[in-house]
């Protein structure tokens, strides 16, 4: 028999771990995504990227750009497959408003954080976020450095 994938617990298809560090995320989102149903059966498989996606705001819509689906062998044979089209949020209109002017201030963007199935409908979790400078940056990184010595120290006096 073959082995079967462990779930993950909290159901995230994928990770944009690289916009908590260039980004500061201020308030988030939970959005739903247009998919195609090739698109869907590689999710299941997690074969999802969000290193380089943003979401743009165009004639009062939401779209997720930079995002990667790779297709699946059985889907490219089918039909032609494009695995960084723009895709469509689904978001309130408050909501919308609310993106829209953050997004028009001086120095705010949208970035997606992450991909999770909720149920059997796959979402978004987008953030609004302001950019770090680099000192900001080297803040975070000795903050986490910091962190980890704190834990090593810990557990090295309570064995002892």
């Amino acid at each position: 028999m073959a082995s079967k994938k462990p779930k993950n617990p909290d159901n995230v298809i994928a990770r944009n771990k690289r916009a908590s560090f260039d980004f500061q995320l201020l308030e988030t989102f939970e959005a739903g995504v247009a998919l195609a149903g090739w698109e869907v059966k590689s999710l299941r498989a997690g074969k999802a990227q969000l290193t380089d996606s943003y979401v743009l705001m165009k004639n009062g819509e939401a779209w997720l750009l930079g995002s990667q689906i790779t297709p699946l062998e059985t889907a490219s044979t089918h039909f032609v497959a494009d695995p960084t089209r723009t895709r469509k949020l689904l978001l309130h209109k408050k909501e919308l408003a609310k993106i829209l002017a953050a997004t028009t201030q001086k120095g705010q963007t949208c970035v997606c954080t992450q991909l999770y199935w909720k149920g059997h409908l796959v979402k978004a979790r987008i953030a609004l976020a302001h950019g770090k400078k680099t000192h900001d940056k080297r803040d975070t990184q000795k903050e986490r450095d910091w962190g980890r010595q704190k834990q090593r120290i810990i557990r090295d006096n309570v064995k002892q």
